[in-house]
């Protein structure tokens, strides 16, 4: 299994077509729950430090929706994809495609979040399953772990905000 992370989560290529992504919040998961998945904090943290997020749209349920879209120097970058499970604070299952790559939308990955919560800090393993390894390595060259690495440290301050709030 191939470690490529640069960072405080750690990158992992399991097989040819995974990429598995662990990162470990001091946080309970109720509060990175809710940072992963309430549009007004994804909008502070999902695109790292690329650029502002423009626009989120979601639909938190099996089957709903979503869309983000963020201004990356002038480029607009934009995911969307479906829900396929939604076990509040312990899973999240859901598609994406990445909008605009000079070919069209790329080809759908099955993207898996799974939050385990102890002793008040929640690891995070992110499982991203690609249709073919060529898709999983394009991804991976993408530059995605820069914009991740942000993201994940965003979404951190975030809950520990949230979780701050909880404690007063």
């Amino acid at each position: 299994m191939a470690t490529m992370s640069q960072g405080s989560a750690v990158l992992t290529l399991p097989n040819d077509t995974d990429i598995l992504v662990t990162r470990e919040f001091d946080a309970p998961a109720l509060a990175v729950w809710r940072v992963f998945t309430e549009a007004a904090y994804i909008r502070r943290w999902w695109g790292g430090k690329q650029g502002p997020v423009t626009s989120v749209e979601i639909d938190l349920r099996p089957g709903g929706r979503y869309r983000y879209v963020q201004d990356s120097d002038g480029f607009e970058v934009a995911f969307h994809g479906e829900f396929v499970d939604v076990v509040p604070t312990e899973r999240l299952v859901h598609t994406e495609v990445f909008e605009g790559t000079p070919e069209g939308d790329s080809p759908p990955t099955l993207n898996t979040y799974t939050f385990t919560e102890r002793d008040g800090r929640t690891t995070l393993e992110l499982r991203t399953h690609a249709p073919s390894k060529e898709v999983r390595d394009a991804i991976v060259d993408s530059g995605m772990e820069v914009g991740m690495q942000e993201g994940f440290d965003l979404a951190e301050e975030l809950a520990l905000e949230l979780a701050d709030e909880r404690r007063v």
